[in-house]
Parts: C-alpha cells; structure tokens; sequence
C-alpha cells in the first residue's frame, strides 16, 4: 500500500513537473519549422544522400 502511494505521488510530481514545463514554453515557438528547399530538385538530393543512394530521375 505505501509503495502504491509512494508511486502514485511521484506520477503525479512528475506530471506536474511536465506540465510546468511545456507551460513556460512561449506561443511561437515551432519546433518543426525547417527552411524552405529552394527547389524540389535539391530537397531530393538531400533526402537520396541522407539514405545514401543516388537520386533517380
């Protein structure tokens, strides 16, 4: 019983711990916010060389 209660509080010390911190988090960010490619053609080259294959066109 005690070890229940001991988990119980630190589920619910770690969620509010979490919530904390997602709080403080401002409105604008965008953490999935990546640059433009400039064209299609380079966003490919990117993608082949990252798998380390070459690009078929």
């Amino acid at each position: 019983m005690v070890r229940l209660l001991l988990a119980a509080t630190f589920a619910l010390l770690a969620y509010r711990l979490a919530r904390k911190m997602i709080d403080e988090v401002p409105n604008n960010f965008d953490p999935l916010l990546l640059p433009a490619p400039r064209s299609d053609r380079e966003a490919l080259r990117r993608q082949s060389a990252a798998m380390g294959v070459d690009p078929k066109r």
